[in-house]
């Protein structure tokens, strides 16, 4: 098995120390990151396998909201105390608090349903999108580039990632746009858990879903002086998905200000069924031109 797809499903493998006074505690690694900072993406997933394991079976998380409150440490283990807020007929709601030394660096809240019928629609999948097999993979793309985290961007992530048109890793190209899409799969089948598979939706979430702040400003991630830190990340997940096929995340970012930019998302899968839809905001500062 690959490093990156070995490193992410020990991260999603938590540990339950066997204590619990008003909180269920799980105990999880941290992956190596170029920077040292704990990838929010993982974080996120984490949190949502340790709310997973309070709930029922049954009950399938439909939706989370969280905030980033401090940078991770990758050379900590994290902790996640859950909390069994509401336990009602169809719905479960829980919250998860991650901590390092004693203080959280994100809090979430997700709420879990039984499966039931309703009415059905979704925004429509736009035709004259390419296939993610005519597209390049990152690997492609930043081999041979003396940069510190070409390598960890090329083959660190357990995620290939091929986008419609240029990156934005090293350069902008073309229209000044606040408009993406980027096609994504693990670089290796998983198990089959579905829940799995929603706890790692959450994680590649995290990936992408700043860089059309960067497109609109033609500002590559490359820049030096550039800083980019999550700030709060919610979800919903709308109709089950495997990860280790091809999904289309679409992103559109509608405001930048005051140092924050949003980004908006929908994720596609094939046959053109939208399965998540994705909010952050993050904190996004360029360095100031001399």
């Amino acid at each position: 098995m690959k490093e990156p797809i070995h490193s992410l499903l020990t991260a999603l493998d938590l540990s339950a120390p066997g204590v619990r006074t008003d909180e269920d505690i799980f105990t999880g690694p941290s992956q190596w990151m170029p920077q040292g900072r704990v990838f929010g993406g993982q974080v996120l997933a984490q949190s949502v396998v340790a709310a997973t394991r309070t709930v029922d079976a049954e009950r399938i998380i439909h939706s989370m909201h969280g905030y980033f409150l401090r940078p991770g440490d990758v050379d900590l283990p994290i902790t996640f105390a859950v909390d069994r807020i509401h336990d009602g007929r169809s719905f479960a709601t829980r919250r998860t608090q991650a901590y390092q030394n004693g203080v959280p660096i994100l809090s979430m809240i997700a709420s879990f349903q039984t499966q039931d019928e309703g009415p059905e629609h979704q925004i429509e999948l736009p035709d004259g999108i390419p296939d993610p097999e005519t597209l390049p993979s990152a690997a492609e793309l930043l081999s041979g580039i003396d940069h510190p985290a070409a390598e960890a961007w090329a083959t660190g992530r357990p995620f290939d990632l091929r986008h419609v048109g240029s990156p934005v890793y090293l350069r902008v190209e073309g229209e000044r746009t606040t408009r993406q899409a980027v096609w994504f799969k693990t670089i290796e089948d998983l198990p089959d858990d579905p829940a799995l598979h929603r706890a790692a939706l959450a994680y590649a979430s995290d990936y992408t879903i700043l860089e059309p702040v960067l497109r609109r400003h033609g500002v590559p991630w490359a820049t030096p002086g550039i800083k980019i830190a999550s700030l709060d990340h919610a979800m919903w997940w709308h109709r089950p998905a495997r990860v280790d096929e091809w999904l289309l995340y679409l992103q559109d970012s509608p405001s930048a200000t005051g140092g924050r930019g949003l980004s908006l998302g929908r994720i596609y899968d094939r046959a053109g069924r939208l399965v998540a839809s994705v909010a952050q905001e993050g904190m996004v500062r360029f360095p100031t031109p001399r």
